[in-house]
Protein backbone atom coordinates (compact mmCIF):
# COMPACT_ATOMS: atom_id res chain seq x y z
CA UNK A 1 0.00 0.00 0.00
CA UNK A 2 3.09 2.07 0.47
CA UNK A 3 4.32 1.53 -2.26
CA UNK A 4 1.51 2.30 -4.31
CA UNK A 5 1.22 5.88 -2.42
CA UNK A 6 4.68 6.46 -3.18
CA UNK A 7 4.57 5.28 -6.98
CA UNK A 8 1.18 7.71 -7.23
CA UNK A 9 2.71 10.39 -5.40
CA UNK A 10 5.88 10.29 -8.02
CA UNK A 11 3.08 9.93 -11.04
CA UNK A 12 1.62 13.54 -10.01
CA UNK A 13 5.05 15.14 -9.47
CA UNK A 14 6.16 13.79 -12.93
CA UNK A 15 2.80 15.53 -13.89
CA UNK A 16 3.17 18.86 -12.35
CA UNK A 17 6.24 19.16 -13.77
CA UNK A 18 5.00 18.57 -17.52
CA UNK A 19 1.92 20.72 -16.30
CA UNK A 20 5.03 23.51 -15.02
CA UNK A 21 6.77 23.20 -18.29
CA UNK A 22 3.51 23.22 -20.46
CA UNK A 23 2.82 26.56 -19.02
CA UNK A 24 5.98 27.78 -19.59
CA UNK A 25 6.09 27.25 -23.05
CA UNK A 26 2.43 28.68 -23.42
CA UNK A 27 3.69 31.70 -21.53
CA UNK A 28 7.18 31.58 -24.48
CA UNK A 29 5.17 31.31 -27.10
CA UNK A 30 2.39 34.19 -26.29
CA UNK A 31 3.62 37.04 -28.37
CA UNK A 32 4.31 35.68 -31.37
CA UNK A 33 0.23 34.67 -31.30
CA UNK A 34 -0.64 38.04 -29.82
CA UNK A 35 0.68 38.76 -33.64
CA UNK A 36 -1.05 36.10 -35.18
CA UNK A 37 -4.77 36.83 -33.56
CA UNK A 38 -3.90 40.23 -34.14
CA UNK A 39 -5.36 40.75 -30.23
CA UNK A 40 -2.99 42.02 -26.87
CA UNK A 41 -4.46 39.77 -24.49
CA UNK A 42 -1.67 37.84 -22.52
CA UNK A 43 -2.13 35.41 -19.71
CA UNK A 44 0.38 36.42 -17.20
CA UNK A 45 -0.46 39.89 -17.03
CA UNK A 46 -3.80 38.92 -16.36
CA UNK A 47 -2.91 36.48 -12.97
CA UNK A 48 0.24 39.36 -12.50
CA UNK A 49 -1.75 42.17 -12.29
CA UNK A 50 -4.73 40.73 -10.31
CA UNK A 51 -2.46 40.43 -7.46
CA UNK A 52 0.28 43.39 -8.10
CA UNK A 53 -0.10 46.57 -9.85
CA UNK A 54 3.44 47.61 -9.58
CA UNK A 55 6.70 46.59 -11.52
CA UNK A 56 6.84 43.06 -10.18
CA UNK A 57 3.65 41.91 -11.90
CA UNK A 58 5.23 39.78 -14.73
CA UNK A 59 7.36 37.84 -11.97
CA UNK A 60 4.14 37.28 -9.93
CA UNK A 61 2.30 36.40 -13.08
CA UNK A 62 4.65 33.90 -14.47
CA UNK A 63 5.02 32.15 -11.07
CA UNK A 64 0.90 31.88 -11.06
CA UNK A 65 1.13 30.70 -14.61
CA UNK A 66 3.53 28.09 -13.75
CA UNK A 67 2.25 26.86 -10.61
CA UNK A 68 -1.52 26.80 -12.20
CA UNK A 69 0.46 24.88 -15.39
CA UNK A 70 1.64 22.61 -12.70
CA UNK A 71 -1.37 21.78 -10.52
CA UNK A 72 -3.26 20.98 -13.85
CA UNK A 73 -0.71 18.66 -14.58
CA UNK A 74 -0.75 16.80 -11.18
CA UNK A 75 -4.75 16.29 -11.36
CA UNK A 76 -4.40 15.09 -15.31
CA UNK A 77 -1.52 12.83 -14.46
CA UNK A 78 -3.79 11.61 -11.96
CA UNK A 79 -6.71 10.92 -14.13
CA UNK A 80 -5.81 10.95 -17.55
CA UNK A 81 -5.81 7.26 -17.64
CA UNK A 82 -9.64 6.84 -16.66
CA UNK A 83 -10.16 8.13 -20.29
CA UNK A 84 -8.62 4.88 -21.92
CA UNK A 85 -11.37 5.28 -25.20
CA UNK A 86 -9.60 8.02 -26.23
CA UNK A 87 -6.31 7.33 -28.18
CA UNK A 88 -3.21 8.46 -25.85
CA UNK A 89 -2.21 11.72 -27.97
CA UNK A 90 -5.60 13.10 -27.61
CA UNK A 91 -5.93 13.13 -23.47
CA UNK A 92 -3.70 16.18 -23.40
CA UNK A 93 -5.37 18.39 -25.72
CA UNK A 94 -8.42 17.21 -25.45
CA UNK A 95 -8.32 17.48 -21.36
CA UNK A 96 -6.76 21.64 -22.10
CA UNK A 97 -9.61 21.94 -24.13
CA UNK A 98 -12.35 20.63 -22.32
CA UNK A 99 -10.87 23.23 -19.61
CA UNK A 100 -11.03 26.15 -21.89
CA UNK A 101 -14.44 25.95 -22.79
CA UNK A 102 -15.21 25.29 -19.09
CA UNK A 103 -13.80 28.08 -17.90
CA UNK A 104 -14.29 30.87 -20.67
CA UNK A 105 -17.88 31.99 -19.39
CA UNK A 106 -15.50 33.15 -16.30
CA UNK A 107 -13.58 36.00 -18.54
CA UNK A 108 -16.97 38.24 -18.50
CA UNK A 109 -15.91 38.37 -14.24
CA UNK A 110 -12.46 39.36 -16.05
CA UNK A 111 -13.89 42.04 -18.05
CA UNK A 112 -16.02 42.90 -15.00
CA UNK A 113 -14.09 43.11 -11.85
CA UNK A 114 -10.47 42.62 -12.65
CA UNK A 115 -8.45 45.08 -10.98
CA UNK A 116 -6.81 45.85 -14.25
CA UNK A 117 -9.68 45.91 -16.25
CA UNK A 118 -9.13 49.27 -17.79
CA UNK A 119 -5.49 47.82 -18.92
CA UNK A 120 -6.59 44.68 -20.39
CA UNK A 121 -8.34 43.58 -23.63
CA UNK A 122 -11.87 42.41 -22.67
CA UNK A 123 -12.19 38.80 -23.68
CA UNK A 124 -15.80 38.25 -23.17
CA UNK A 125 -17.45 38.70 -26.80
CA UNK A 126 -14.51 38.76 -28.75
CA UNK A 127 -13.76 35.97 -30.93
CA UNK A 128 -10.29 36.61 -31.30
CA UNK A 129 -9.60 36.34 -28.09
CA UNK A 130 -11.40 33.14 -27.99
CA UNK A 131 -9.36 31.56 -30.87
CA UNK A 132 -6.10 33.09 -29.43
CA UNK A 133 -6.91 30.85 -25.74
CA UNK A 134 -8.09 27.57 -27.68
CA UNK A 135 -4.20 27.90 -29.77
CA UNK A 136 -2.91 28.16 -26.29
CA UNK A 137 -5.04 25.36 -24.18
CA UNK A 138 -4.43 23.62 -27.39
CA UNK A 139 -0.36 23.86 -27.38
CA UNK A 140 -0.38 23.70 -23.51
CA UNK A 141 -2.59 20.00 -23.54
CA UNK A 142 -0.04 18.62 -26.57
CA UNK A 143 3.14 19.57 -24.52
CA UNK A 144 1.59 18.62 -21.11
CA UNK A 145 0.25 15.06 -22.53
CA UNK A 146 3.15 14.01 -24.43
CA UNK A 147 5.94 15.04 -21.93
CA UNK A 148 3.74 13.69 -18.67
CA UNK A 149 3.52 10.26 -20.82
CA UNK A 150 6.90 10.34 -21.38
CA UNK A 151 7.82 11.22 -18.01
CA UNK A 152 5.33 8.55 -16.53
CA UNK A 153 5.93 5.67 -18.93
CA UNK A 154 9.71 5.53 -18.10
CA UNK A 155 8.94 5.48 -14.48
CA UNK A 156 5.85 2.92 -15.36
CA UNK A 157 8.10 -0.26 -15.27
Amino acid sequence: MAAMRAYRSGHAKRGALAGAVAAAVWAAQQPLDKRVFHFGFDDVELLGKAVTRGSRWRVVGTAMHLANGAAFGALYAKFQRRARALPPWSRGPLAALGEHIASWPATALTDRFHPARAELPRLRHSGRAFAQATWRHLVFGTVLGELERHLNRSHST
